[in-house]
Formats: structure tokens, sequence, C-alpha cells
């Protein structure tokens, strides 16, 4: 694939993460007091809802901006792969073993049933692998 070529499609998907991410974190942000209290429901995140309220809004801005500083984009795209395979890692966790689902995502993702936002995140995730596999080394 020409340099070009990858350099575009790295530059859209990290746009894509930065979409995702500062959306996420400012539709949590904007209803805090309802995030907080799903995650407070959640069977796994019950015990520490308080700080990953704050914890993953936070995150997300801060690798939303990191994606939009070409001399961090790389690591950023490292660090978004990752946080969606923990989000998806956390919704089969709850849709195999919960006995309650908690709706603790905002804006249009709540809509999504529980499986559709898994395959959302796993699109991400693939979006992420090729970003890291295609990104120009040479640059």
């Amino acid at each position: 694939m020409k340099s070009k070529v990858r350099e575009t499609l790295v530059e859209i998907i990290s746009a894509l993460f930065i979409i995702l991410f500062a959306y996420a974190a400012l539709t949590k942000i904007e209803d805090f007091e309802k995030f907080r209290i799903e995650l407070g429901k959640s069977p796994i995140l019950s015990l520490f809802a308080k700080y990953v309220a704050v914890g993953i809004p936070l995150i997300e801005l801060v690798i939303a901006a990191l994606l939009a500083l070409k001399k961090m984009q790389y690591y950023a795209l490292y660090l978004s792969f990752s946080l969606m395979v923990v989000f998806s890692v956390y919704i089969i966790v709850i849709l195999k073993f919960g006995t309650y689902i908690p709706c603790s995502c905002g804006g249009i993702l709540q809509n999504l049933t529980w499986s559709q936002h898994l395959f959302f995140n796993i699109g991400f995730v693939i979006l992420g692998a090729l970003s890291i596999l295609i990104y120009p080394k040479d640059g």
C-alpha cells in the first residue's frame, strides 16, 4: 500500500477515534450523575464506580487529544485500540455472566442493544489494529 494512502487511512481512523472518544466523554460528563449511578449497578465495577466514572471520560479525552498530536498519534492509536478491547471484553463479560446489564452509555450509543454495541466496538478494534499495522513508519 502506498505511503500516502496509508497516511490518509490512518488520519481518517484517527479522526473517527477522536470523534468517538470526545463524543463519548462529553455525553458522560453532560449526564455525569446518571453515568456514575449506572456504573454503580455494574456487577464488575460497583466497588470502583466513583473512580471509573471520573477516569473513563478523562482517559477518553486524553486519548482524543493525543491522537490529534502527530508526534503522539502512533502511541495514541495503541491506546485507542487497547481501550476498545477493554470496553469489548467488559461487554462480553457483562453479557455472559451479568444478571443485570447497566446502561452507562450516553448519546446515540445508548440506543444500541448490547450486542450491537459489541459489534460497534469490535469494528473500532479492527480499525485500531489496522491503523497500527499500516502506520507509516518513515514519518
